[in-house]
């Protein structure tokens, strides 16, 4: 009878995980329930129990109102919910500066909002049969050697590899920027990989910039601030991946500024990437950009289409069906996306030729990459560069197809006109047409004047904004990127 009891409570207990499941997600269960809490059914008490006092209290807030509503499904409104600490376990009064938990599973210490994991149980570390440590999976980091250079990102690889072979003799810190795609963090990767194995002795860091914040707020949350800088100020190497992540967090980017500052002032290299150029990102704090600013700062762009069919044969070497040098380069020529779409234009041809049986042609590249092909010949219009100027800049729909002879609005129609050239096949007669001008020598004009703004490396003043051409110009073709 005890052993029936026994079934049918663990049953029940079941079909409440699985309710719970159900209202909070299969990700949130298992990030904030499975392996930090027990489930013990208690006559018509459900007991949610947790390690410590901390924890109780704020998954009770977070979680208590879809907690007990999974209880009342299961069990038809007899159970009565409560969170308890585990019996022995100790507690801690929370000591760290006050945080502001949402229902979101975020937390929100000197206004930087993020997700934390609630704290964990010690677990044991896993033996061999000699009782010595047991070796962990090691995951492949990208190397730089498998990294495919053109003249979009050449520098940039220039100067990833003068980090690995000499660490102690290049720019620092070191930016590499660009959109998304172009191989940002590849080469980070093989970087932290090429460190690794030229320079033993040297302890570097591979870090995301959420993953840094999410740390930041766990240490400023259990008072262990100290600990966390030692792990940080006394690498061999901070290597942080999307900084643009620490946009709008204030706190955490005075935390990263700190870092830089102790590192740097020791001879340690720091490279980070982003997506666009520090000076062009208005969310981050001036005093964190003028430290990004003190190194070298190198672009990556998306790949052209030389590059986009060197990318595509290293993609294609591994792997079958072959796909022939002629749809290859047919492929490069007109899939204008980035690193990830080309590597997945590559499975998505092998993977139709292998389900149709046919062989890889023109006609079969078309019907695998239709949608793909479909959305790479969308072109640039003019439109799409007027609309991209005002987005920049806040202007009103329209501004730059007005009469307005102000260097508030002339010169972003010069660079709206010069941006027409370059994106679009769009001839000085229908540019002038859509910016109003009376001749086509007005488009002509203005697409030199840009030309020798670009060559002198001049500034313009906008407003009350002073932009640097080239950075200003940089904004609005990542505005047309979206």
């Amino acid at each position: 009878m005890a052993a029936r009891s026994e079934t049918n409570s663990t049953d029940l207990v079941s079909r409440f995980s699985s309710a719970l499941v159900n209202r909070i997600g299969t990700q949130r269960y298992s990030l904030w329930f499975e392996g930090n809490t027990s489930f013990v059914l208690l006559g018509r008490d459900l007991m949610v129990v947790v390690s410590n006092e901390s924890f109780q209290k704020w998954l009770e807030q977070t979680f208590g109102i879809e907690v007990r509503s999974a209880a009342a499904e299961v069990s038809g409104s007899e159970w009565a919910v409560r969170f308890v600490v585990e019996t022995g376990a100790t507690h801690q009064p929370q000591t760290a500066p006050p945080l502001v938990i949402s229902s979101a599973a975020t937390a929100t210490i000197f206004g930087d909002e993020i997700q934390i994991p609630p704290p964990s149980r010690p677990t044991k570390k896993r033996t061999n049969d000699e009782g010595q440590p047991a070796q962990r999976s090691t995951r492949r980091w990208k190397l730089l050697n498998d990294f495919v250079v053109g003249s979009s990102n050449r520098v940039a690889y220039a100067a990833a590899q003068s980090v690995v072979e000499d660490p102690a003799d290049c720019a620092n810190p070191l930016v590499l920027f660009g959109p998304v795609g172009t191989g940002k963090t590849h080469l980070l990767e093989g970087i932290y990989a090429g460190l690794r194995k030229q320079h033993p002795d040297l302890r570097p860091v591979l870090i995301t910039a959420e993953e840094f914040t999410t740390r930041f707020v766990q240490a400023c949350r259990f008072d262990k601030q100290s600990q966390f800088r030692r792990q940080f100020r006394e690498c061999s190497a901070l290597l942080l991946d999307d900084l643009n992540f620490l946009a709008n967090k204030p706190r955490s980017q005075e935390e990263l500024m700190h870092t830089l500052d102790a590192l740097i002032a020791e001879g340690h290299q720091v490279v980070l990437t982003t997506d666009c150029h520090p000076k062009l990102a208005d969310e981050l704090l001036p005093e964190l950009v003028d430290r990004l600013q003190a190194g070298a700062t190198w672009p990556l762009q998306p790949p052209d289409e030389a590059t986009r069919l060197d990318i595509l044969r290293k993609k294609s070497t591994v792997g079958s069906p072959v796909i022939p040098e002629a749809i290859l380069k047919d492929m490069a020529k007109n899939i204008r996306g980035n690193v990830r779409e080309l590597e997945g234009a590559v499975i998505s041809v092998r993977h139709y030729a292998k389900v149709t049986g046919r062989p890889v042609d023109g006609a079969m590249l078309r019907e695998a990459l239709g949608d793909l092909l479909r959305h790479a010949v969308r072109a640039t219009t003019i439109k799409n560069v007027d609309e991209a100027v005002c987005t920049v800049l806040r202007l009103m729909p329209g501004a730059l197809q007005s009469k307005g002879r102000s260097w508030a609005i002339s010169h972003p129609r010069m660079v709206a006109v010069y941006l027409s050239r370059k994106h679009t096949t769009a001839t000085y007669g229908e540019i002038s047409k859509h910016f109003a001008a009376k001749t086509h020598s007005t488009a002509v004009a203005s697409e030199k004047k840009v030309r020798a703004w670009l060559d002198k490396k001049e500034s313009l003043v906008i407003g009350d904004r002073t932009w640097d051409i080239a950075e200003f110009i940089e904004r609005i073709e990542r505005e047309l990127q979206k």
